[in-house]
């Protein structure tokens, strides 16, 4: 009698671990362990899956420009149903982003056996658009390419000439690839080329899949980029995650020390002043702007200036000639009747 209580508790804890196996469990955590032995049969470990923080998820928090590419496992595995939940899945993350063409541009990859590029980075601006296009997606079936897949993305999907700006804009290029299964082909060099060229990676396992695979393909650290959920039927659950890792935190809302104006720049800010002042050399104070008055002078009122002043010069010239010859002629007339007193 005292094993059916144990028993009742024993499958209460693995319907537990099933649930948490869709949020954050550490590595050794026995409910993960009880859920991977009841859930699946996998080698690897579940890498711990990030967390909520909702001082991220509040009014701060605001979706950075990327340039973002979704590829997508539409292989025989996942059934029609599922696969509609891959596509609401597309679509719910389309609304937690700021689209456009000077913000967040987003690409579809879709892939089987073979690739198909859905639509291109240069395609929608819009969410209503793009929306529709996800809507229009059909699974592909057949095998799981994904490392044909992630070399498609790389050399088709995230070039310019498919809508992706240039290196020199400093947009970061994302991946998130979505699949179900073991990929049919090798994955760890090319992913690790993707990742080379300036491509984040995050890899996203359901159900059955493989867990070595998701982990050769997705950056570091792992516990931020892989991604792991029981069911088609919770994937949804990952838009709230993927909100909070490509959030971007607006660093003049959390605090900056420019006098006048603050302006996000992605990651970080710089400082702007207001109109009539300029920035000083620390890049934060701001100085009154000081106009140099220039007095260009008439060049006629010049020329009359210098006329009137040779005129004035000349009547000088003569009053004061004038001056010196009556001084000598009266001194030549006292001169001369001193003389005649004399002789007298």
């Amino acid at each position: 009698m005292k094993s059916f209580p144990w028993s009742l508790l024993y499958c209460a804890s693995l319907l537990l671990s099933d649930v948490l196996g869709t949020y954050h469990l550490n590595a050794g955590d026995p409910h993960l362990i009880a859920a991977q032995s009841y859930a699946q049969t996998r080698n690897n470990g579940r890498p711990p899956l990030r967390t909520l923080n909702p001082a991220k998820t509040d009014s701060q928090c605001r979706s950075r420009p990327l340039d973002l590419v979704f590829i997508i496992d539409s292989s025989r595995s996942v059934r029609p149903g599922e696969f509609e939940k891959v596509k609401i899945f597309l679509a719910d993350m389309v609304d937690t982003l700021v689209v456009g063409s000077e913000a967040t541009r987003v690409a579809v990859v879709n892939y089987a056996s073979t690739v198909k590029i859905e639509f291109l980075l240069k395609d929608h601006f819009n969410k209503p658009d793009m929306k529709k296009a996800i809507s229009r997606i059909e699974p592909l079936a057949a095998g799981t390419m994904t490392g044909l897949a992630i070399k498609t993305a790389v050399n088709e999907a995230f070039t310019e000439q498919s809508g992706a700006r240039p290196r020199s804009r400093n947009i970061s290029k994302v991946a998130i690839i979505v699949t179900d299964g073991r990929p049919q082909d090798q994955v760890e060099e090319v992913s690790a080329t993707a990742r080379a060229s300036g491509i984040e990676i995050y890899a996203v396992g359901v159900d059955r899949a493989d867990m070595r695979s998701l982990q050769l393909m997705a950056s570091i650290p792992l516990e931020d980029h892989v991604f792991y959920v029981e069911t088609y039927g919770v994937i949804e659950k990952l838009t709230s995650k993927f909100r909070e890792t490509l959030c971007g935190l607006d660093p003049c809302a959390i605090g900056h020390d420019c006098e006048h104006i603050c302006v996000n720049s992605n990651a970080s800010y710089y400082c702007k002043c207001r109109n009539g002042y300029i920035l000083n050399a620390d890049k934060k104070t701001c100085s009154l702007k000081q106009v140099k008055v220039e007095v260009v002078e008439d060049p006629c009122k010049c020329e009359a200036r210098l006329a009137f002043q040779k005129q004035t010069q000349a009547a000088i010239q003569q009053l004061t000639a004038k001056h010196i010859l009556s001084v000598a002629d009266v001194s030549g007339r006292i001169e001369r009747l001193e003389n005649m007193v004399g002789r007298a």
